[in-house]
């Protein structure tokens, strides 16, 4: 895996990204309580545009994305929807971790140490 690797992507997300980042969901502001400042050991921002959509947070270092569904997900169309998109980003590399909204509520422990786990694992150690 090359180290921070760039993904085109289209330039007219970047204001959609933008007002994303202003009107963060709940359970998205809780987790990035935990993410901002390197805190899991990696460097996460908050509603990247990459290809044609935007990721909830992502790891460029890692190429990782963390998508937290909420109830806007369940339908058949959504989740097909997320399926399409999920497989077109890990096509350009990009792996994604899914957590529910209420995980993220109710769980944060457990949330935590799955990235944390995911992050040991997956991060280029220096030769």
């Amino acid at each position: 895996m090359s180290r921070n690797k760039i993904i085109p992507y289209n330039p007219k997300l970047r204001k959609l990204a933008r007002l994303l980042r202003k009107n963060s969901t709940l359970s998205e502001v809780l987790l990035w309580q935990q993410l901002k400042g390197k805190t899991l050991g990696a460097q996460f921002h908050r509603q990247v545009p990459i290809d044609n959509y935007i990721v909830d947070f992502y790891c460029h270092e890692l190429m990782l994305a963390i998508e937290i569904d909420g109830s806007s997900h369940d339908s058949a169309s959504a989740i097909k929807k997320d399926l399409i998109r999920q497989q077109r980003l890990e096509s350009l590399g990009v792996s994604f971790i899914r957590f529910s909204d209420h995980e993220v509520k109710q769980q944060m422990d457990g949330v935590l140490r799955s990235l944390q786990h995911y992050i040991d694992s997956h991060k280029q150690r220096p030769v």
